[in-house]
This record gives C-alpha cells, sequence and structure tokens, in this order.
C-alpha cells in the first residue's frame, strides 16, 4: 500500500498541540523539533518563525524558512531552510536540517522532505547546499546521498555533504 502523500508546509494557528508533542518527542533524542519554541506562546512562536523567514530580529539566527513535514493529515517531521550560512553553520548545520518522528522513521519521510526542502532553498538563493550529519548517524548519510549529496569531508565527528 502507498504511503500518503508528504507536503511540506508552514506550521498554523491549529498545529500547536501535534507541533508540541513533536517538540517533546524530539527532544528526548536531543533534537531540537521547534527551533526557538521554549519560553514563547504559540502565535508568539509563529509570529517569531515569520520574521526570521523575513530576516528580521534574527538575534544570532540566520534567515530561515522552517516548515513541518505533513503525510496523511499528520506531522511526521520536519525541515529548517537556512537561506544563508554564519560561522557555525558553515562547520555543523549547514542550509538544511530535516527531522522525522521516531514513529514515522523508514518510511521514506526523510528522503522526501530532503528532495523538497531543496527547492524552497535554490528560491531563497542558496546555488549549493550544505549538508551535515553525525559520523554514526548512516541512515542520515544514506538519505543525504540519496538526493545528491557529495562528501566534502569528515572530521571522524561530524560529514560536510554538497548538493546542487
Amino acid at each position: 500500500m502507498a504511503l500518503p502523500a508528504l507536503t511540506l508546509r508552514p506550521p498554523g494557528p491549529g498545529d500547536e498541540a501535534e507541533f508540541r508533542a513533536a517538540h517533546e518527542v524530539m527532544a528526548r533524542e536531543g533534537i531540537v523539533f521547534g527551533l526557538g519554541l521554549d519560553g514563547l506562546d504559540w502565535p508568539g512562536y509563529l509570529r517569531r518563525l515569520a520574521e526570521v523567514e523575513a530576516g528580521a530580529r534574527l538575534d544570532g539566527f540566520v534567515p530561515a524558512t522552517f516548515l513541518v513535514a505533513e503525510a496523511g493529515g499528520v506531522i511526521v517531521g520536519r525541515t529548517s531552510i537556512r537561506h544563508e550560512l554564519n560561522a557555525t553553520l558553515a562547520v555543523l548545520g549547514g542550509h538544511i536540517g530535516y527531522c522525522v518522528l521516531p514513529a514515522r522513521r523508514g518510511r521514506g519521510h526523510a528522503k522526501e522532505i530532503l528532495r523538497q526542502s531543496l527547492p524552497v532553498a535554490r528560491a531563497r538563493g542558496v546555488t549549493r547546499a550544505l549538508l551535515t550529519c553525525d559520523e554514526t548517524n548512516t541512515a542520515s548519510q544514506k538519505v543525504i546521498e540519496h538526493c545528491g549529496g557529495v562528501l566534502e569531508s569528515s572530521d571522524g565527528h561530524n560529514r560536510r555533504y554538497w548538493i546542487g
């Protein structure tokens, strides 16, 4: 049976409960699902995402587009598409950071999230996208390579790939 189509979209007013639940699940793995969520009410968080995308009030962030990945009406993951790099992101983080909820892994969602993130990055001026992953994260390595990532380097802890 085919999986429901995956779509990327901005989080909206009706997503709070599901989004916060995803944030808590990912926190148990040491992964931040809702970047900048802690300490903000939901309307404030949505405003903050719009500001960061517009390049306003960055407070150490770079302009970025944050989207949830939805399949079958359920949030299954997210992507953060950075429009540019700073010194930190040039080493670790790169242009695109994505994650899939543990219960939704192994279904091709990560590949589809990255595949759909690349044209969004291009539309924001990213002609070559840097992606990084942990040396031990073989699943992410396979996703990046499947989507055209070419390994630039590995320092024994992190791998750096370029797509484009």
